[in-house]
């Protein structure tokens, strides 16, 4: 099983990205913000983009089996758990639900739990069956050399 996490949201302050399962499953993730290759402020930096196998092990921090990340460069115990604010994860993916529209929140994603009860059967599922589980963590970008025109509609609605 591959998961997708999609980084399409970063900001200084905290990186948002869309979490897509094999089997059709979306949510929201939160992580730190992303900062340039080989610089890392421990506890407020996201993981690097790339490919990563995912295990259960029991968390020492969460006293729970949560999703662990394996093979970070520069990391260690990066695991995927629910949390809805930067300071809920110290360079680890949390997931949501739903994002905050709220600009005056510092609650970027919501219903943390629910999303976790979602993902952790699924990947459990997984490993349980025999599968390898992948984490693709990807930072989509547009670039173009085309120049694009648009032509305004005329008083019929048609461009001109």
């Amino acid at each position: 099983m591959t998961i997708l996490l999609s980084r399409d949201d970063c900001t200084d302050a905290r990186t948002l990205g869309t979490m897509t399962f094999d089997d059709g499953f979306v949510c929201q993730s939160l992580e730190d913000r992303v900062r340039p290759d080989g610089h890392k402020v421990p506890g407020d930096t996201a993981i690097p983009s790339g490919r990563f196998k995912i295990t259960i092990t029991r968390s020492r921090k969460f006293n729970k089996l949560l999703p662990l990340i394996n093979g970070v460069a520069n990391f260690g115990g990066v695991r995927i758990h629910a949390g809805n604010r930067t300071r809920d994860t110290t360079g680890c993916p949390l997931v949501g639900m739903v994002r905050n529209t709220d600009p005056d929140s510092d609650l970027y994603i919501l219903d943390s739990r629910t999303a976790m009860r979602e993902v952790q059967p699924r990947i459990a599922a997984a490993l349980d069956s025999g599968d390898e589980v992948w984490l693709d963590i990807v930072r989509p970008t547009v670039t173009t050399s085309e120049t694009f025109h648009y032509a305004l509609p005329d008083s019929t609605g048609f461009p001109r």
